[in-house]
């Protein structure tokens, strides 16, 4: 009984740090989002392209959409704002870019296989569902705007 105890203590002691983890995980994809958008904007003709290479429908529009969402992703996601919101159209973009680019590779990330990718669809599937965490400004302004409500703004 006492081992139990001391489990379910453990367990709970745990939990108060659920704010870090969510916190690094924001923090890592707002990085790996970067340099893809970096890329994109940078050159973004070249992008719109190779989107018309690949037979993407609107390639320009498309173009657009992606290195827009990336780089939106960016700073919402090291700010912590927003980040319901942005999680859905960059999963929109993961998925995208798992069906058109990194599937015919595999799995495999050395291969440019979408395990990447993959990941960062975990990743975001994981800050739509519990939220940016304590440190983030969606946890100040849900505060503000609906301190007793049963929704969690974290």
């Amino acid at each position: 009984m006492k081992a139990i105890q001391l489990y379910y203590k453990g367990v709970e002691g745990v939990g108060k740090l659920k704010d870090i983890p969510l916190l690094m995980i924001r923090l890592a994809l707002a990085y790996g989002f970067y340099t893809p958008a970096k890329m994109k904007w940078s050159d973004i003709n070249s992008i719109i392209d190779w989107f018309k290479s690949m037979g993407m429908p609107a390639p320009a529009l498309n173009a657009y959409l992606a290195a827009s969402t990336e780089a939106a992703g960016v700073a919402l996601l090291v700010l912590g704002l927003g980040t319901r919101i942005i999680a859905v159209p960059l999963m929109i973009v993961m998925l995208v870019a798992i069906k058109t680019v990194h599937w015919g590779n595999g799995f495999d990330a050395g291969n440019n296989g979408y395990e990447i990718p993959l990941y960062y669809l975990i990743m975001l599937a994981v800050v739509l569902v519990y939220g940016p965490g304590r440190w983030s400004v969606d946890r100040v302004i849900g505060r503000r705007i609906a301190p007793r409500r049963a929704v969690s703004f974290q």
